[in-house]
């Protein structure tokens, strides 16, 4: 046993969070926590220990399926029982006795399951098991440890673990027992907005009696909000039920007095007192606290105190100015957490400086807010591509508090816009004019590979200091191609040339959206040349049986790394397929799902990943499926042109119209196609860099510096560096970022953030849709209906020919399951992101920044998307 003045955070083996956190509490000046102690993690295995059916009934439930509920079901409840009926030995029941005399033998207690896997930084496990109030006597007690250990297995908190990736065996469960407060109210206090994840403001919930009906849900609690020591919203509930300790034991509910129901439980001047109790225990374990309390006469205790595990972290300054943060993920078509050699190496890669929060990146734009200039682009420019971060800014500046305008001055850098254009960080302002001359691209291409093949060709041989010193030469370079001044005059030529369009055939015709017919199947775009480069392999694999049933074996087993492809070579056309599929991964194996991130697994790695869509392919089309693609969309494109030419030299001054809108339209198909090269080219150097840097930690795994090869995922460039030019490595720091990087990967980013740590949640300002209807961006023309297929996992898709993809978000790597579907929805995105492109290229509808499409929409539901007018339809 372990009394709260023996206990501190160091101590959560022994006594789970719960128990750490209350002997952390009872630390604190002017905190007040009822006595008690805790039954060690010791006990708990000793028991387990003494009953080896529990450890076979552990390996049954490690072979359960996560998804398998039934069978969760069955094993934790056979779990619970042997450990409720398990014997306890007899010096343990001692101890228990012994303790609990302390605080007296008739004193009522309440006994609270306290699992080492409860409480801490990066996951709650609020609620996930047992808790008991109104305990009295040692027998009770006992009974009910047992009870509590038994918990570690209830249904709910087995699932819990599973889904957050913790080991059955591994986590073990403590027991606190502490002395019941009677209070008059209970609640809980959120030292952090819980809904707007604002820190400045903090949020109290109260009821009357034990704070159980709170939690139980059996009645709505008072809420106050307070901000800078000021209650600034007070929201009175009627109260008709509170819990009570029951005279028998336990507690009971019973009817609030009527005059009593409607009464604020709290006085203003008690809960800016709670706050700031609040904030001491916030400032005490260095992050926002969800606190639970009671209220006894006029003293607060505090009964427990959380980390708040789903707030989004703030990007750390060094100073008290306002900040608001826009994600780069969001502009970037990645929102998924990146490891920090990824981050480092986008912060190297791009000029503008961006801050790290939560495994993302973002970019302060409070100082182009603050000018006339810089807000015009930013609403403007940013706001035409996603409405949801223009409203989101606007909301920020409708305030009038938070940014302090300037005057005015030359805007700053776009934030974080690809380098498939404008460039991440490239200076926003206007670039110089350039004659449509389709050479230009064709030898920025020709630059771009040359460069690549000199990098190939140098950094082969390279190890040690002198081979981190070359990729930080080469940066260099990279930067050179992708900021290039006529890269981002071809670039944002092709842009505005189809804003241009889209406006004035609007204006003369009262044509929507004109440009996204005329750029279907343009030259030199090629990530949409990927997706019909694998039609191309399907054409050689599907005649071919022995390798199709082959390859769907490979796909069924998700064979890991490339071996396969040497497989091949036994069957019948084996040889030819295998030719193929390497003669495609040569030319796009470096891209993958989130290929911004340097860490991420590519498609050359680990080509098992292309298996389902290829077979997709193989069955979904027939031979020359991907020359007819392209040749259709260029015809159509065709057939668009002319009609809207035609159309136009019937208006008054129709020949010039018409002649403007030819150059335009020339314009745009010159150059439209080359925006999505140069994150190609920045792609084929980062896996470059990445095949390197994996050599060489081979050697440093080998010198016995690192344990696995994926250990410099975790570790920053220059620190990487280090490791190379010295031979030692902090093997805690790689554990810990490993640590963090699993908490990361379960939030989500928010589009906008300020230095608050306020989500500021953009809408669409608009009602133009029907009811029921999802509102996003239009971003491709058209309306289909058609089957919703939602996606997570671009190696799970299962499509076919007329589905509509619904998915978090598309990059390149998504490509290849365009060709298949009808249609596109998605959460993130905006009119020049990688979905809308190749969308408008392909002809497919798309609607993208649909908040919790998939969610909201259910795989199989039929859907009718509307390219056009920017809204899906629920239609079963």
């Amino acid at each position: 046993m372990m009394g709260f003045e023996q206990v501190g955070s160091t101590d959560v083996a022994a006594v789970g969070g719960k128990g750490a956190h209350l002997g952390e509490l009872s630390r604190i000046d002017g905190v007040r926590v009822p006595d008690g102690f805790c039954v060690t993690t010791d006990a708990f295995l000793r028991v387990v220990a003494g009953a080896p059916s529990i450890g076979a009934q552990l390996d049954l439930l490690a072979r359960v399926r996560q998804d398998d509920q039934a069978a969760i079901r069955a094993a934790s409840a056979e779990i619970r029982r042997l450990v409720e009926d398990a014997p306890v030995p007899d010096e343990i029941v001692a101890a228990i006795g012994e303790a609990v005399g302390r605080l007296g033998e008739r004193a009522a207690c309440a006994v609270r399951s306290s699992a080492t896997a409860e409480d801490l930084p990066t996951a709650s496990f609020a609620g996930q098991q047992d808790s008991y109030l109104n305990v009295v006597g040692r027998e009770e007690i006992l009974r009910h440890v047992r009870r509590c250990w038994a918990s570690l297995f209830t249904e709910r908190a087995v699932t819990y673990r599973c889904r957050n990736g913790f080991d059955h065996r591994g986590v073990r469960m403590a027991v606190v027992v502490q002395r019941m407060v009677f209070p008059e109210a209970a609640g809980v206090l959120f030292t952090a907005d819980p809904v707007t994840s604002d820190r400045k403001v903090a949020t109290v919930e109260a009821g009357w009696g034990l704070g159980e009906a709170l939690v139980s849900g059996l009645v709505a609690a008072d809420v106050y909000t307070v901000r800078d020591d000021r209650v600034v919203t007070a929201s009175v509930a009627t109260k008709s039920r509170l819990v009570q300790a029951a005279p028998e034991g336990g507690t009971r509910d019973v009817p609030v007095e009527p005059e009593r129901q409607s009464r604020p439980v709290l006085t203003d001047a008690q809960v800016v007192r709670l706050v700031r109790l609040g904030r001491r225990i916030e400032a005490h374990f260095g992050r926002p606290q969800d606190v639970e309390w009671c209220l006894a006469g006029d003293d607060f205790h505090i009964v427990q105190s959380r980390a708040i595990t789903t707030l989004f972290p703030v990007p750390v300054t060094d100073d008290e100015d306002n900040h608001v943060y826009v994600s780069v993920g969001h502009q970037q078509m990645m929102t998924d957490a990146m490891k920090p050699l990824g981050l480092s190496f986008w912060q190297m890669t791009t000029p503008r400086p961006m801050h790290e929060a939560g495994g993302r990146l973002f970019v302060d734009v409070a100082p182009m807010l603050a000018t006339a200039a810089g807000r015009g682009w930013l609403i403007g420019t940013l706001g035409k591509s996603d409405p949801l971060i223009r409203d989101a800014l606007q909301t920020v500046l409708d305030r009038g508090d938070f940014i302090r305008l300037l005057p005015d001055e030359e805007p700053g850098a776009a934030p974080g816009a690809a380098p498939a254009g404008p460039p991440a960080g490239h200076a926003a302002d206007p670039p110089a004019p350039i004659e449509t001359d389709p050479a230009v691209v064709t030898r920025l291409i020709a630059d771009n590979r040359a460069s690549v093949a000199t990098l190939r060709r140098e950094i082969q041989g390279l190890s040690g200091p002198a081979l981190l010193d070359f990729i930080r030469t080469d940066i260099d370079e990279l930067r050179r191609l992708l900021f290039d001044r006529v890269s981002h005059q071809v670039i944002m030529a092709g842009m505005e040339a189809a804003w241009w369009l889209n406006d004035h055939l609007e204006e003369w015709l009262g044509e929507r959206n004109a440009a996204d017919a005329l750029t279907q199947s343009v030259p030199h775009n090629v990530t949409s040349e990927m997706g019909l480069a694998l039609l191309d392999v399907a054409d050689t694999v599907r005649p071919h049986a022995d390798v199709v049933a082959f390859l769907q074996r490979v796909a069924d087993e998700g064979r890991e790394g490339d071996g396969f492809l040497d497989e091949l070579a036994g069957l019948p056309g084996g040889p030819e397929a295998r030719d193929a599929i390497r003669g495609f991964l040569d030319q796009y194996g470096m891209r993958c799902t989130g290929e911004i991130d340097i860490t991420r697994t590519r498609w050359s790695e680990q080509p098992v990943t292309l298996v389902p869509t290829l077979l997709g392919n193989v069955r979904n089309f027939e031979p020359g499926a991907g020359k007819r693609h392209f040749d259709q969309g260029l015809q159509e494109s065709r057939r668009k042109e002319r009609d809207l030419l035609a159309r136009l030299r019937a208006l008054p001054d129709g020949e010039r119209k018409a002649e403007e809108t030819q150059r335009m339209i020339d314009r745009v198909r010159a150059f439209a196609g080359y925006r999505e090269y140069p994150k190609y080219g920045m792609v084929s150097r980062y896996f470059l860099y990445k095949q390197a840097l994996l050599r060489e930690a081979g050697r440093l795994v080998e010198a016995g510096v690192l344990r696995e090869r994926d250990d410099i995922f975790f570790l920053r460039f220059e620190e990487l560096r280090e490791v190379v030019r010295t031979g030692e490595a902090d093997a805690g720091l790689i554990t810990d970022r490993r640590e963090a990087f699993r908490s990361y990967e379960a939030l989500t980013p928010p589009r906008v953030l300020t230095s608050d740590g306020e989500v500021i949640t953009g809408q669409y300002r608009r009602d133009d849709f029907p009811p029921g209807a999802l509102a996003g961006l239009a971003v491709s023309a058209g309306t289909v209906e058609g089957r919703a297929r939602v996606v997570t996992d671009i190696a799970r898709a299962d499509l076919e020919a007329g589905d509509i993809l619904v998915t978090a978000y598309t990059d390149p790597s998504w490509t290849p399951l365009f060709v298949t579907v009808a249609g596109l929805v998605t959460e993130v995105g905006g009119l020049m992101t990688h979905g809308a492109v190749i969308a408008r290229e392909y002809g497919l509808p798309a609607v993208v920044g649909v908040e919790r499409a998939t969610r909201l929409i259910r795989d199989g539901q039929r859907v009718r998307v509307h390219g056009s007018e920017g809204y899906v339809e629920l239609l079963d």
